[in-house]
């Protein structure tokens, strides 16, 4: 009974210290660029935004190819990685979260972008003749008025960093009690005939993103 119960809560408490550093890094990095591109205008900005919007339409699967490229020891990045933590980040939790936060950005970004879009400019406007800087514009002005899109965005990125499978299988593989998430988890179960386990783990997934979606709803 120790056994199953560990055996079914550990890929849980993974995916939940998943989703949360995830969904965490994903809405920082996603509010910021939304942000900056919501003040700029530059030729080839169309272009950009597309290359940002990419892993929402690319299968995971290739997804994950491209991480498991640019962050493989045959990659200076995975060797400059390699040689700072003494570790190759590829197979590890983090990576992960790596897998989630990509795959989570397209969402975070457009949820962001059409919230920082919707603040009135005449009050960013007001508060820079009245001496505010743009930390302070940003801070006091556009994140209060776009706070319920932030929230949006936040659960979106952590319900999508939830249910990754294809992305994270490439790069952080199925490693039971270090990798194993909730979606690889009812994977194995299903291919090895344990109809027990998954109904378990999927039971936990719809409960978790019930809440989340009622979270959003209810924001």
């Amino acid at each position: 009974m120790d056994a199953g119960w560990h055996a079914f809560w550990s890929p849980v408490r993974l995916s939940l210290k998943v989703s949360l550093t995830a969904s965490l890094l994903v809405l920082i990095l996603g509010a910021a660029t939304a942000w900056w591109m919501s003040r700029r205008s530059f030729r080839g900005k169309v272009v950009v935004e597309t290359v940002f919007l990419l892993p929402l339409v690319l299968p995971p699967t290739v997804v994950g190819f491209l991480l498991l490229v640019a962050l493989g020891r045959k990659s200076w990045l995975g060797r400059a990685v390699d040689w700072m933590f003494a570790s190759p980040i590829i197979f590890s939790w983090w990576a992960a979260v790596i897998a989630a936060v990509v795959v989570a950005f397209p969402l975070v970004y457009q949820t962001m972008r059409t919230g920082f879009s919707s603040v009135d400019r005449e009050c960013q406007a007001a508060a820079r003749s009245s001496g505010a800087n743009e930390w302070q514009v940003f801070r006091y002005i556009t994140l209060p008025l776009a706070y319920r899109s932030l929230l949006t965005a936040y659960l979106l990125g952590f319900a999508r960093a939830l249910g990754e499978f294809g992305a994270t299988l490439m790069i952080a593989g199925n490693i039971p009690g270090r990798t194993q998430t909730i979606p690889t988890a009812i994977y194995v179960a299903v291919d090895s005939g344990n109809a027990a386990m998954a109904w378990a783990w999927t039971g936990a997934t719809i409960l978790l993103s019930f809440l989340l979606l009622l979270l959003t709803g209810r924001k």
